[in-house]
């Protein structure tokens, strides 16, 4: 699919994040040995940050982003929809697709996900285009409809 790149935002549309935003990590676009359709690896988030404030100190701004709750997951490409943004995370090198098969280490990699996407979350004006800084607002909202 030459829309799905790593890097997209998309919105999950079935099974248990079903409305929920994630990252595109990395595309299978003829399928792999054991899934035949084209899919690929998605990491989001399942509850997002608190709202925040103005008035509210950096202590607390700090407390209130640290209740993301990420997920990553194999998704078939039909169950996302694909939205305009795109997030410059680097997601490739927190996310190993050798880690996933063990659950210890799928806990591991989820703690590295919320690091990064707490990062981002924080450091939203650090980000280098326009295009990109948008994406990332986007992400981090929560999805109205």
């Amino acid at each position: 699919m030459a829309i799905i790149k790593s890097g997209k935002v998309v919105i999950v549309l079935a099974g248990r994040y079903a409305g929920k935003k994630a990252v595109v990590v990395k595309t299978f676009d003829e399928g792999s040995d054991e899934k035949r359709f084209s899919h690929c690896l998605i990491a989001g988030i399942a509850r997002g940050p608190r709202t925040v404030t103005r008035g509210m100190s950096k202590k607390k701004v700090e407390k209130r982003s640290r209740t993301m709750k990420p997920f990553i997951k194999y998704i078939n490409v039909r169950h996302i929809f694909p939205t305009r943004y795109v997030v410059d995370m680097d997601l490739k090198k927190s996310v190993d697709e050798a880690d996933l098969v063990d659950d210890e280490r799928k806990v591991d990699v989820k703690k590295g996900l919320k690091k990064v996407f707490e990062d981002r979350y924080l450091n939203q004006k650090a980000v280098t285009s326009e295009k990109k800084a948008q994406g990332s607002s986007y992400f981090f909202q929560k999805l109205r409809f």
